[in-house]
């Protein structure tokens, strides 16, 4: 697909604009002070087991499905959730069930930002992925009911109410944190959260600590930004962050510092940079895809802006253009493609094609 400079301008230029009306409600919490509060231990819900069964790829069986591993796939942003929206990249609950059950529906299972970036897309085949993003860690994505389960109405209980209605959907997902994770106001209530996620297979990685504009950062500040969260994130249980989105999409002057960079001592090195529009992104093993800069699509309805680059326009070219949608051969180990396409693949994925 033809990449286009003022896409991406337009709709950062839209995601900045209203995230600094959200960021006025941004929680906020103690440096790296630890805290005392005790939390009970927490039941888990009982899931289906969503690991497609082991499948050898073959040319017959990937021209059956129409694979192509080299297709788009949906890297879908969201912020709050709120019963009523205040800012323009906000959704309700209704809005997000809606758009999950439609996913589920056209054949899309979950995968987590790191999944993608790593190019361990393993799902069924005939399948596609989608990416679920939720960026700032707010209190409406998750949270505890009073009996230990994900709260109903946030993001995490609405993942696993359309998983169990439709077996195929994985529970999964990617959230980027910033300094007080799901606004949660101390270390142990944190802690028990990020355990939570990680343990039943969500993603929780580095939104940056206090959520600026990078672009308008130092060097130093970059870094400094990056590596404070990436330590809080440490403290609170959750594996080295493989992602990193930039707040309102922004990047700093030099764009590789927010990939790869050291502060005070402590490198860091993202497998990748995620921005906040405005189209499906290719996937790791196309030439063309930049690990610095990872588009992804706004969820949102055709108004305004959102006519050409939020969620339910490129859902529904994706729908009217299968061909150019990722769709998986159900073999993690090779990466099946149309012939066409051959000379579109990295150099070193070459020997895992089956072309057909």
């Amino acid at each position: 697909m033809r990449r286009i400079a003022r896409a991406t301008l337009v709709a950062n230029a839209a995601v900045i604009a209203v995230g600094l009306v959200a960021l006025t409600l941004l929680p906020s919490a103690g440096d790296d002070e630890s805290g005392d509060g005790r939390v009970p231990a927490r039941a888990a819900p009982v899931v289906p087991s969503h690991t497609p069964p082991p499948v050898t790829a073959t040319v017959e069986s990937a021209r059956a499905v129409g694979a192509n591993e080299l297709g788009l796939v949906p890297v879908i942003m969201y912020h709050r959730l709120l019963k009523k929206r205040i800012a323009s990249i906000d959704r309700t609950p209704s809005q997000l069930r809606s758009e999950l059950e439609k996913l589920a529906k056209a054949g899309y299972v979950p995968i987590t930002a790191a999944e993608f970036v790593t190019g361990k897309i393993d799902i069924p085949a005939g399948a596609h992925p989608v990416v679920l993003t939720f960026d700032d860690g707010h209190p409406s994505h998750f949270a505890f009911d009073a009996n230990g389960m994900p709260e109903k109405d946030t993001a995490v209980g609405i993942i696993y109410e359309v998983a169990a209605k439709y077996p195929d959907f994985r529970p999964a997902a990617t959230f980027w944190v910033n300094r007080a994770p799901f606004g949660l106001p101390d270390r142990a209530r944190q802690e028990a959260a990020v355990k939570w996620l990680v343990d039943h297979g969500f993603e929780v990685a580095n939104h940056t600590y206090s959520h600026p504009d990078l672009r308008r950062l130092s060097k130093e500040g970059v870094g400094e930004q990056i590596v404070r969260q990436e330590r809080l994130l440490k403290k609170l249980g959750a594996p080295p962050s493989l992602t990193l989105a930039l707040p309102y999409g922004s990047r700093p002057r030099k764009p590789k510092i927010a990939r790869e960079g050291k502060w005070d001592g402590t490198p860091y090195r993202f497998e990748g940079v995620f921005l906040a529009g405005a189209e499906p992104s290719v996937p790791p093993f196309a030439k063309s895809f930049d690990r610095s800069a990872i588009w992804r699509i706004q969820s949102n309805g055709k108004k305004g802006e959102c006519r050409r680059w939020c969620s339910a326009y490129w859902l529904g070219w994706l729908d009217k253009h299968p061909g150019e949608r990722y769709t998986s051969d159900g073999d993690p180990e090779h990466i099946s493609i149309p012939k066409r396409l051959r000379g579109n693949i990295i150099s070193k994925a070459a020997k895992r094609v089956i072309a057909y």
